[in-house]
């Protein structure tokens, strides 16, 4: 009886230097319709009151649940070896800070 193997496919993935720098942003909005997920990352800016958006992705509702899959076994991970990750002041809607307050003088 002939064995059915699969062949064995890997994907080859390119990262450009001006894409492996990355993008920091400390807030994400997400919006959705009936066939994408729309992810905006912002980068608020402490005591400026407007937020610009930095990049957008668009991923198709299958590709969102796997990214959510995926975070979640990321985040549990690195509890585990980090411990627990603090969440953001309630009081705050979850969103960061605007301003902020020093801790130390130079």
């Amino acid at each position: 009886m002939a064995e059915n193997k699969k062949p064995n496919k890997q994907l080859s993935i390119e990262l450009p230097e001006e894409v492996a720098e990355g993008t920091y942003s400390n807030l994400a909005v997400i919006a959705h319709s009936n066939s994408e997920f729309i992810v905006d990352f912002l980068r608020l800016v402490p005591n400026v009151p407007k937020a610009k958006v930095k990049s957008r992705i668009i991923l198709t509702p299958q590709h969102a649940k796997r990214l959510m899959r995926a975070l979640t076994e990321n985040v549990k991970k690195f509890e585990q070896q980090h411990g627990p990750i603090k969440e953001s002041d309630p009081n705050t809607g979850g969103l960061p800070p605007i301003g902020f307050t020093p801790t130390a003088q130079a």
